[in-house]
């Protein structure tokens, strides 16, 4: 069942591509997949292309699918190592996960989370407050990032 979603899911990515982001599967590993996603141009991550890697599990679509960051990334709401933590997280990657979604919603929610992050569910609070607090700080500081790890 997993094998014939993900590749379904591969299929309509290839069908109708996103200028936003791609993804597909590393080798011959249907199950392990990595993503680009492109910086939103009305953020601070605007120009780069961060690397995410997907990790469907066996019982696909039944559970969702692990997503994190490789490259690095200055966000309240990614921790250091890459963890994606916000309302997706909690609603569309556990908890409210639903065999419905697909890995393009996913990564349309992670689009959206860089131009918007959420504050009050951080992952990284020293990063929350700075960008409730000094919103000039953390855009700077998030644009440094982005040309430092997410530019070639």
């Amino acid at each position: 069942m997993a094998s014939k979603r993900i590749l379904k899911e591969l299929n309509d990515l290839q069908k109708d591509p996103s200028t936003f982001y791609s993804a597909g599967p590393v080798g011959e590993d249907l199950f392990h997949w990595q993503a680009t996603i492109t910086g939103p141009s009305d953020s601070p991550y605007s120009g780069g292309v961060f690397i995410l890697t997907i990790h469907f599990p066996p019982d696909y679509p039944f559970k969702p699918p692990k997503v994190a960051f490789r490259t690095k990334v200055f966000h309240p709401n990614v921790s250091s190592n890459g963890i994606i933590c916000f309302h997706i997280c909690h609603d569309v990657l556990k908890e409210q996960w639903s065999p419905a979604l697909t890995i393009s919603k996913v990564l349309v929610s992670i689009c959206s989370l860089l131009r918007d992050p959420n504050p009050d569910d951080p992952m990284v609070p020293e990063i929350a407050r700075m960008y409730k607090t000094d919103r000039v700080k953390y855009e700077s500081t998030a644009r440094s990032w982005t040309e430092k790890y997410a530019m070639e």
